[in-house]
Parts: structure tokens; sequence; C-alpha cells
């Protein structure tokens, strides 16, 4: 295996809720585009990034992995990728919705649960986000108010600013407010019960689909003690599923993967170089690179630049 930083191709997603920022400071998509996702290493028949460059240049990350299986890290069992990255920006609101945990996952649907993380990139002034309910409340309270329309008065809603972090443990109910640009860090899944989406239409004049028995049995699932996870120094969030850490870099700082995890760098502010075994790789705000595990010591070299750092 050659090992050197891959850079990724985003898989883009449109999505009704979504703004042009991602194709306009970003460079995703194409110019104009108006873009809710941009899916920056991403491993699933729904989404697939390509390498970038180098002898591996055109390559899936599938491919990739099925033939490099250690480049994840000792401790993956070579079945499903771990993790799922993304930018996302919300021009409107998100529904209000939920995730499953694993257990509640894989006995309804083949995906997995889904824990999550929001590193706010940037947001307008005022901005806020759902960030879980008010208090504890009843099943059925939560269905009265989803069916007289009035669930939106039991959500907790959060300013938010850029630069904070907000975990988000499956069961927990939110939603990404309008005006708000998010790097999220995520259990490879892609299951989201909407419980209210605004009585909003698509472009064809239907409703979204809505899943609120489903919504209802993970909510009541929620356990406190999911709600937990590490931050301090430079981690933002850490957890069973995955450590991400921010560097705001006006300089070089030092890095390393060792055989246990890839790192992700994701590029969320400025530009800069990373550097690896004697060469430099390019890195411009919205830039995502895999460093295989295993690869030892590289850097992140910029004048400015934010940089956000996943492994396992």
């Amino acid at each position: 295996m050659n090992i050197y930083p891959m850079k990724m191709k985003p898989v883009t997603k449109k999505i009704i809720w979504g703004g042009s920022r991602l194709a306009a400071e970003y460079g995703k998509g194409t110019e104009g585009e108006k873009l809710a996702e941009s899916w920056e290493l991403t491993c699933r028949a729904d989404g697939m990034s390509v390498i970038c460059g180098g002898e591996y240049d055109g390559m899936t990350l599938e491919e990739y992995f099925r033939t490099y299986p250690q480049a994840v890290g000792d401790t993956w069992d070579g079945e499903r990728f771990p993790l799922l990255i993304k930018l996302i920006d919300a021009e409107a609101d998100l529904s209000i919705q939920v995730h499953p945990d694993d257990e509640y996952a894989l006995s309804h649907t083949t995906d997995l649960g889904k824990t999550e993380m929001w590193y706010i990139v940037d947001a307008e002034p005022g901005a806020h986000i759902i960030y879980g309910l008010k208090e504890k409340y009843t099943r059925q309270q939560i269905a009265d108010a989803i069916a007289s329309g009035t669930l939106e008065s039991l959500m907790n809603y959060q300013p938010v600013k850029k630069g904070e972090t907000y975990f988000i443990p499956s069961g927990m109910v939110h939603a990404i407010c309008h005006g708000i640009l998010i790097a999220e860090i995520q259990q490879n899944s892609n299951i989201t019960y909407r419980v209210y989406d605004y009585n909003r239409r698509q472009p064809d004049g239907s409703l979204r689909q809505l899943h609120v028995d489903d919504a209802l049995n993970v909510i009541e699932r929620v356990d406190p003690g999911k709600m937990t996870y590490t931050h301090g120094g430079d981690v933002i969030a850490g957890c069973k599923y995955f450590t991400v850490k921010k560097y705001d870099v006006t300089g070089t700082v030092g890095l390393k993967t060792d055989a246990h995890s890839f790192a992700n760098v994701l590029c969320t502010d400025g530009c800069g170089v990373i550097e690896y075994c004697g060469k430099a790789y390019s890195m411009n705000k919205g830039d995502s690179y895999l460093i295989p595990a295993g690869a030892g010591e590289y850097s992140v070299s910029a004048d400015t630049a934010t940089v956000v750092v996943t492994t396992l």
C-alpha cells in the first residue's frame, strides 16, 4: 500500500432547504448550484467518495478499502465503513427529526443508528438550532403536539454562533435552522425519522414523508447517559464512534495517525498545505483529505486556516 494524503471528491445532495454557499464559497458542485449537503468522506451505495490524485486516482473508497482494509484501522471488521462526514448549508429550516440507535436501526432497517456532532462553521446573527426537548414529555404529549401542530412549542431553541460544537446522540430531537453552515461528523447511516416539516411542499407539490411512529419509539429510548461525551483542548467531541479535533492553524501543526485509525482532515476556513514525507499537498477551503491509518507523522501548515480532524 502506497500511503499518502488522498484528496476526496465530494458527493453533493440537493434538498429543498439547501442554499448557494457550498457552490459559491466552497467550490462544490457547479457554479450557481443550490446544494444542501456535500458528503466529504463517504463509503455508501447512495454516495461514494472518489480519490483525486496520486497512485489511486479515480478509485472509489469502497475499492480502496476492499484492497487495503488496514487503511481504516486495526479495529475495523471490514464490513461497513464507520463514519460519514458532511458540510451542510441550511438556507431554510430542516425538518424536526430524530435518529435511532444501533439496536433499533438494525432491528427495523439494514442501516446503523446515528449519533452525530455539529461544528458550526458559520452562522448568521440570531441563528439557532433545535436541540432536544424543553423537558421530559410523555409519548402521548409529543403525539398530541404533533397531531395538533404545536410540536414546536415543546422544542428547546438554542442560539448558536461560529466555532461552537453540539453533540447529538441517537434519540435526541433536533434540527438545523436557517442561516447556518455546519460540518457534521456522524455514524455511517442515512436514517432520519421526520417528526414535523412545517407543512412545506416539495417541487412536485407533495408533502415530505413523516415517520411519526418510529420517531416516537426512538424518542422514548433516550438514555441520559448517552448524552455524555468528551471534550477539552483540541478535542471538540469524542464518543465511542469518533473523536473530533479542531485546529486554528497559524503556522504548522504536527499530527500523526497510528495503526488504530485513519484521519480525515477537513478545511473549513482559509487554505494551507498538508506535508507528508517531504511532499506538500495543497488544501483549500472545503477540501477533504484521507490520511490512512499507520501513516505516521504529517503536518498542516497555513498562514490562517481552520481544520477539523476526525478519527475513530
